[in-house]
Formats: structure tokens, sequence, C-alpha cells
């Protein structure tokens, strides 16, 4: 079994995997007569195969650390992004897609796990999953709510695959 450092969550280190919501991001337009700092996050991709967006409430239980991840998930028709309510904070384990392709002849069938990483959110922000990204579901680390704007649509989009090597991941620093 391997043991995978726990990163602290920034968005150049998450941007192999998708995009960090809120935290310390750069600058955006103040509107609202100046009260109000808009910035562009980037347009959620939930429209391939049909889909449309779905926006869902995910109470979560807690799922502490130190945990073992087993398997990986993934979803290729569209992103997923988790904002966690009231500051609930979250592990988000993530991995790219090997070279291999599905029988839908999508790329990256099986998670490339030498780019396995695992990050702390401390519930000041959320995350979006690009299309394709292996990853965990949801550990949160204690008991709460979280918005998840995901790709809806006839055509079922999850595949799961085991890890070959399994992954611990210890308590933050």
């Amino acid at each position: 079994m391997r043991l995978l450092p726990l990163q602290t969550l920034t968005p150049e280190a998450f941007a192999p995997y998708g995009d960090v919501l809120g935290g310390t991001l750069g600058a955006g337009v103040l509107i609202n007569a100046g009260t109000t700092e808009k910035i562009a996050l980037g347009s959620p991709d939930l429209q391939q195969a049909g889909g449309k967006p779905a926006l869902n409430l995910y109470r979560a239980m807690p799922n502490l650390l130190p945990f073992t991840a087993l398997e990986l998930e993934r979803h290729c028709l569209g992103s997923q992004s988790f904002i966690p309510l009231s500051g609930v904070p979250f592990v988000v384990i993530v991995a790219l897609g090997d070279a291999s392709v599905n029988a839908q002849g999508l790329p990256g069938a099986a998670p490339q796990e030498e780019t396995l990483a695992a990050f702390w959110v401390d519930g000041s922000c959320g995350v979006t999953f690009k299309p394709g990204t292996w990853h965990h579901p949801l550990l949160a680390q204690r008991a709460g709510d979280f918005v998840v704007l995901e790709r809806q649509g006839a055509t079922v989009d999850c595949e799961i695959k085991k890890l070959v090597e399994p992954a611990m991941i210890g308590m933050p620093a």
C-alpha cells in the first residue's frame, strides 16, 4: 500500500484535475454599485450527449482520515463541482487517465496511478473536476451539506475502477 501525502489545495496544484472555486483567486469586476466583486470561475461542461445541468444538495456523512482509497470514479460527459456549505472541510483524491481507451472510445480508461494526488479543502472553497478526471467519492471530514453541480442525462456517466495499489491518506499537518 502506498502512502499518499495530503497537499494544500491551490489553483496551480489542482489545475491538471480541475478548478478551485473560491479561496484566493485573481481579481474580478466590481458590480452592484461596488458592493460585490464578480470573479469568473469558468463554464461547467454539462451538455455533452444531451446532458443538462443538475443542481443537487448532497448531505454528507463524515468519512474521516486516516483513509484508504481502494477505487476511483470518473464522469467523461461532464464536469462535477462540489461546494461545501457552512465550511465543511473535505479531502479530494484525484488522478489523470492513462493512455488506454474504454469500450466507448473515450481516452484514459484507467487511473494513471502515478498521478494520484490528495488535497485538503478547508471548507472555504469548492472544486470542479474536469470531465474524465478520476476521483474518489466525497470525503467530508464532518457531517454537512454540499451543493453539487453536475451533468444529468439519459446516458449514464459514471465509471468505477479499483486501484492496482490502494492509497492511504493520513491526517493533515
